[in-house]
């Protein structure tokens, strides 16, 4: 790391955590109570002890909301660029990575609604030019809960360095598409389940050929406009986020040769498109999850598809199937908690619910290991405050 850039990250660590307890609607046309008093203190403390002392060595920046009928909190902790030292922006946007999943299968979802998409129906038969006869038994529904068997894209392992270094390397969802279906079949499509970011790549493409129109378009027409998400968006081609965003940082070697943090808040998403190019705030994700859990995105029993996996095991771990239909589930506190968390480099992010929506957490995290094997440490201080820990 360059000394100007340590100096300065040492200083900042100074900062103190702005937060604050946020009530939502329903909540504050009900009377506070004494023991809801308690309850949100003891939230916002727990969080905002979640997040201080930011910037630090694993995340630069952490934006935060709790929500749900046992309390709510919002907060902010780190940094908006490591140069100024000025406080992270409560409002800034970033990069969503796999949330963008959820969309997705949102939109797919509403397009089964519609019949225009047959989740039992195979992906060939929408997409003959792209599908080959060696794939023709995976379904859409296999698409979406990753149990299609094909493997990855051939683009190639690279490390941060490498990737950096690449960072502006177009990608169109087609060539992905059809490097991916090059490859031998990875298992029997519906006998197991293996998350990779093609069988969304695959969705994407279907929506634009059922509805000739966009993937881009279709996720604006039908999710972000209905919810007023004006500050998400799809970016396409463009590397940089537009409006207020807080730099993020990603630990790699530098140029001269040392490791430090580089800002790497500039990077071209077309490799991941609709499997994980999305731009949000915390703001507008809440609001999001709050329709999705609540039945406004998704109705009935499509919206059961997001809530149901399926009866197989995991490819590499042998676990049960934890991935649905755009979600996956984890047991925190003795409960099931629903969502999706998504990394880019220098950013980590997550939608989360209990199924009764009784508690929410949405964060975004600048993260310095982002995409990293392990849990980011702030990432994990941040669900075990608002759920409690795995069981």
């Amino acid at each position: 790391m360059r000394t100007s850039t340590r100096t300065l990250l040492a200083a900042a660590l100074v900062l103190g955590v702005a937060a604050g307890p946020a009530l939502g609607p329903a909540v504050a046309a009900r009377p506070v109570t004494a023991a809801r008093q308690a309850q949100d203190t003891g939230l916002a403390k727990t969080m905002a002890a979640a997040i201080a002392g930011l910037p630090r060595a694993d995340a630069t920046a952490a934006l935060v909301r709790v929500g749900g009928t046992e309390g709510s909190w919002r907060g902010s902790s780190g940094v908006h660029d490591l140069e100024s030292g000025a406080p992270a922006d409560p409002a800034a946007r970033f990069r969503a990575g796999s949330v963008t999943k959820v969309f997705t299968a949102a939109v797919v979802l509403q397009l089964a609604a519609e019949r225009r998409i047959d989740l039992d129906r195979p992906a060939r038969a929408y997409l003959p030019d792209l599908v080959p006869a060696s794939y023709a038994r995976v379904t859409v529904r296999q698409l979406l809960n990753h149990t299609h068997g094909i493997p990855a894209a051939g683009i190639p392992e690279r490390t941060v360095e490498e990737a950096y270094a690449h960072r502006f390397d177009p990608y169109a969802p087609e060539e992905l598409v059809r490097s991916a279906t090059a490859k031998p079949r990875e298992f029997r499509p519906g006998t197991r389940q293996h998350y990779l970011n093609i069988g969304y790549t695959i969705a994407g493409l279907i929506v634009e050929r059922v509805t000739g129109d966009t993937y881009e378009h279709q996720v604006e027409r039908r999710v972000l406009r209905p919810l007023g998400l004006r500050d998400t968006y799809v970016p396409g081609a463009a590397a940089e986020i537009s409006g207020p965003y807080n730099h993020g940082y990603q630990t790699m070697r530098l140029d001269d040769g040392t490791t430090g943090l580089r800002d790497v808040s500039v990077w071209g998403t077309s490799d991941a498109w609709a499997a994980g190019d999305l731009v949000s705030t915390t703001a507008d994700l809440e609001r999001f999850t709050r329709a999705l859990f609540a039945g406004r995105v998704v109705r009935g029993s499509l919206l059961e598809e997001m809530f149901t996996l399926p009866k197989v095991t995991d490819l590499r771990t042998g676990d049960p199937a934890a991935f649905s239909a755009g979600l996956s589930v984890k047991r925190l506190g003795g409960r099931e908690v629903w969502g999706k968390t998504g990394g880019r480099w220098g950013y980590n992010a997550a939608i989360s619910s209990t199924r009764d929506g009784s508690r929410t957490l949405v964060y975004g995290v600048n993260s310095t290991d982002a995409k990293g094997q392990d849990t980011n440490p702030t990432v994990l201080k941040l669900m075990v405050a608002a759920y409690g820990l795995p069981d």
